[in-house]
Order: C-alpha cells, then structure tokens, then sequence
C-alpha cells in the first residue's frame, strides 16, 4: 500500500521505517512544511517521495497525522474533507480536543484516534529509529466511532509493527497520560531550570545517572509540549496540585528535621514497584 506520513520528525519517521522495513508499505509519501526536514527525510530514507498534502491523499490508503497536536486539530478536518475510503489516524498525546473537532465530520468513521507510548527527548528526521514501536502500547480512543473495517485496517498494521494495543475513552485516555507522561515531562523541564539557575559548572561536572535520567526529558522539543500542555491543562493542572503537595510534604519535614517522616514518604513511595518492576 501506498502510505502518506505528515510530519517527517522522530515518531512520523520511525513509523515511515518501520511500515517500509516491516513491508507494510510499498511507497511513503512525505508532507512536511519544513524544507531541512524534506531533505532529511528524503536523504535518510524515511520516505520515497514529498509531494503536496492534496496529492498525497489521493495517493494513499493510509495517512498518519504527526504534527503537534494543536496543529492536527486545524488540519484533521480538511483532511476528512478530501478521503473516501482511506484509514487516517492520528498520533498525538492528546486525544479529546482532536476528537471533538471532527465529531460531527462526515467521515470521522475514517479516522482512528490514536496514541503510540513511544519516543525520545529527540525531534526531527534524523531521531527517527527502526524498531521504535516494538513491544510498546498504542492506545486507541473511541473505537466505537469508526468504520469497523477502517478499525480492522489500523489494528492490524499497529500488530504488525509488534505493538499492544488498549481502547480508552477520550477523556479517560488524557487524565492518564497527564500521570504517566505529561507530568514527567514538567517535572524534568522544572528540574533542568532549578539547575540551568544555579549555573555553577561543579554541578554538571557531578551529575551522574540519575540526575541525567531524571532530566533527560527536558531536551524535548517545546514545538511539541507546550500545545500539549494547553490542550491538557484540565487534568496537568490536578496532577500538578497533587505533585506540589507532595513536594511540599518533603520540605516540611526536610525542614522540621524529622527523619520518621521523611523516611515515612520515601517508604510509601516505594510502593511503585508494585506497578514498575
């Protein structure tokens, strides 16, 4: 099959390698407004061919959406606008703003809402990576919506790409990632400025394993998290009361020097590993 990727950066290219490399697709179609990244895409391999959006739908049986998500949510709907009969399906981390803007779109049957828990603090052409999407989950929100035969198409090429796939509402699907994903990426952006203030050299020349992994997100591209930090706001915003709360926790007790306390914290917390072995 013919497929169109929109957006040529770290995960619409990972996914353009793996469909190619897996034999899914027989040809991919770039669209990209980003002229260094057409080059790329094209120089890496990641696609065949950049043509016009236009064309591009009328080319293609598979289309996936890969901007940031506040820019899916303007183009979804002439894109619906323009297919028949081909599967599109979105990867974006937040699911019910995009939903509702085609819920009432004449083929929102066409399109596959979905969310692939996959990715680095990379972007651009030359993050994207064979094998990204090996063993990961994809999430798939309000399949109730769909063509079941366009669902049947999507489910498919996201096994072949060896992926778990779960079904969540909309809304459900965002109060999640807001826990799982969202507040992870705030928490690193805040730790590397609490850092980056301090700007003493001694600091980086200290940071071992765990200060890098803990901060390892903050290289991520604003482009991409800020939208989604607008789009969340609802539910990023009660997380973040909670987190602040027990950060909170931590300092008076840090500051009270109670060590029944602070250890007290730190045990509870580490009944995470019930759910992270």
């Amino acid at each position: 099959m013919i497929v169109t990727v929109i957006g040529l950066g770290l995960i619409g290219g990972s996914f353009a390698l793996d469909l190619k490399t897996k034999k899914i697709a027989s040809k991919i179609l770039g669209v990209d407004n980003n002229e260094l990244h057409q080059k790329e895409a094209l120089e890496y391999g990641i696609v065949d061919e950049i043509v016009s959006l236009d064309d591009a739908i009328k080319q293609s049986e598979v289309i996936i959406l890969a901007i940031p998500v506040d820019s899916s949510i303007k183009l979804l709907p002439k894109i619906l606008d323009s297919v028949t009969n081909q599967l599109v399906f979105d990867v974006g981390s937040v699911k019910h703003d995009i939903i509702e803007a085609v819920k009432n779109h004449k083929n929102r049957k066409y399109f596959v809402a979905s969310h692939p828990m996959a990715g680095t603090e990379f972007s651009g052409p030359k993050a994207a990576f064979r094998g990204m999407f090996k063993d990961k989950t994809l999430i798939i929100c309000n399949k109730q919506d769909n063509d079941p035969k366009i669902l049947e198409k999507a489910e498919n090429i996201f096994k072949k790409l060896e992926m778990r796939l779960l079904y969540f509402d909309a809304l459900q699907h965002d109060m999640n990632v807001a826990y799982v994903s969202h507040i992870s990426h705030i928490s690193s952006f805040a730790l590397a400025l609490t850092v980056l203030e301090k700007d003493e050299s001694n600091i980086f020349n200290l940071a071992a394993g765990g200060f890098e992994s803990t901060v390892r997100l903050a290289k991520s591209s604003s482009e991409m998290w800020t939208p989604i930090m607008m789009l969340n706001r609802k539910f990023i915003l009660e997380v973040l009361d909670t987190y602040i709360e027990k950060l909170m926790d931590f300092k008076r007790s840090i500051r009270l020097k109670n060590p029944e306390e602070i250890t007290e914290l730190i045990q509870k917390s580490n009944d995470i590993k019930r759910i992270l072995k």
